[in-house]
């Protein structure tokens, strides 16, 4: 077990900018040492039982943040997991991609309850199942277009399907087309140009389906600005935040600080690898920059994305966002009815009560966190959510998917113990 930073690692003037490393502050609102203790037993019993092979973990509250580092980077190797590792962060790119559209928004250069058959003629006229087991032919007309709106709240009428593979028609037909990858071997043309050859599952605005909204956002991105997503994300969002190790690759350079990526075999539980580092698909920079699932990042650089957001779209005395878009971001913004599907599935999605753009809203209080905290987690292991009631950002990043019971358990223990730093 290692640790990194700890006490005084960073700390925040109450100007809003970040001071260098320094000692302990008791001004309020900081973290508590038993608190920051228990967290850290509760880390190491999950890195000692072999849970994870390692781990990174920030905690930050107003002036204070605290990062764990422990474990090793690789299974059954000596390298120490780092502050600076490199992480495959998932589903956490979804926020980034939504931000990223309302930076679009604000400038007046897309609007929210416009159609996108401008930018993406692709996804016009849209043809919809009559269920979602039918016949790909089985269809009727959409009501409406596609808007912007529908695809940062994963309303557009498609989506990851939750049944297993090949239960109905279209996800045969997903899985033939490629689109059933994180890594396609297309660009986002041709990705854009497959999806729009299939139906839409469900009429646009009637119901929250998982995950696709972003990667077409990404498309949309592109195209409006006639950059590459990687490009304009690292222009308006990235640069500004000094976000230096975030992007859809990792650097020849930085590939030694990126771990490999484990799976659970699932006859017998064991770990094994997923994705190297050396060679692996980060390791070159992709053929389709998914804004769904494809960035890579540190606990520093994604802290300072969240650090914004909490900031209400400033960092470090710059203006980010507007304090209306994070508001909009960051509130729920789905109906009753659009919740169905999401609140069926409490172990993946419902327990959070609503969505907003890109990420969860805590609704109702069933935990530790207040109404109103605000996150996501990313399939290979990530988690990251602001509580902005308590003024307390939590990031765990592991290199284990969560396919695992053990992987579910130890998120619950960060976030048990994470709740139990706040100090006054």
């Amino acid at each position: 077990m290692r640790e990194i930073g700890g006490w005084g690692a960073e700390a925040m003037g109450a100007d809003g900018d970040w001071r260098p490393r320094g000692s302990w502050d008791h001004r309020p609102h900081s973290l508590s040492r038993d608190g920051l203790a228990r967290m850290r037993r509760a880390l190491a019993s999950h890195v000692d039982s072999g849970a994870v092979p390692g781990l990174v973990a920030l905690v930050s509250r107003g002036h204070d943040t605290h990062v764990e580092a422990m474990g090793t980077m690789h299974l059954g190797a000596e390298q120490p997991m780092r502050r600076d590792t490199i992480f495959r962060m998932a589903s956490l790119s979804k926020p980034l991609t939504a931000a990223a559209t309302m930076i679009l928004v604000e400038e007046c250069r897309l609007r929210l309850d416009e159609q996108v058959d401008e930018w993406l003629p692709e996804l016009a006229d849209r043809r919809v199942l009559t269920r979602i087991d039918a016949p790909l032919e089985e269809t009727v007309p959409a009501v409406r277009p596609i808007t912007v709106r529908d695809l940062l709240t994963f309303t557009f009428g498609f989506g990851v399907v939750l049944a297993p593979p090949d239960t109905y028609p279209i996800q045969t037909a997903i899985r033939e087309l490629g689109l059933d990858t994180t890594s396609p071997a297309f660009g986002p043309d041709e990705w854009i140009a497959r999806l729009g050859r299939l139906p839409l599952m469900r009429q646009p605005g009637e119901l929250w389906q998982y995950h696709v909204g972003s990667d077409v956002l990404g498309v949309l991105i592109s195209r409006v600005t006639g950059q590459s997503l990687e490009a304009f994300l690292r222009e308006r969002l990235l640069d500004p935040l000094g976000m230096t190790d975030t992007g859809f690759s990792v650097p020849a350079e930085k590939i030694s600080r990126l771990p490999t990526s484990y799976a659970h075999d699932p006859q017998t539980g064991a770990l094994v690898p997923w994705d190297e580092a050396e060679g692996g698909k980060y390791s070159r920079p992709p053929v389709f920059q998914a804004g769904g699932d494809g960035l890579v990042s540190t606990v520093d650089d994604y802290h300072a994305f969240y650090r914004m957001l909490l900031n209400k779209g400033v960092h470090t005395g710059q203006r980010v966002l507007s304090r209306a878009s994070v508001e909009l971001m960051t509130t729920d913004r789905l109906t009753p009815s659009q919740k169905a599907e999401k609140d069926t599935f409490s172990d993946h999605f419902g327990h959070h009560g609503g969505y907003g753009f890109g990420m969860a809203v805590r609704t109702h209080r069933r935990d530790l966190a207040s109404v109103g905290q605000f996150g996501w987690d990313g399939g290979l292991g990530t988690t990251a959510y602001a509580d902005p009631a308590e003024g307390l950002t939590g990031i765990l990043l592991t290199q284990t998917a969560m396919d695992s019971a053990d992987i579910t358990r130890l998120h619950r223990d960060f976030w048990t113990t994470a709740y139990q730093t706040i100090d006054g």
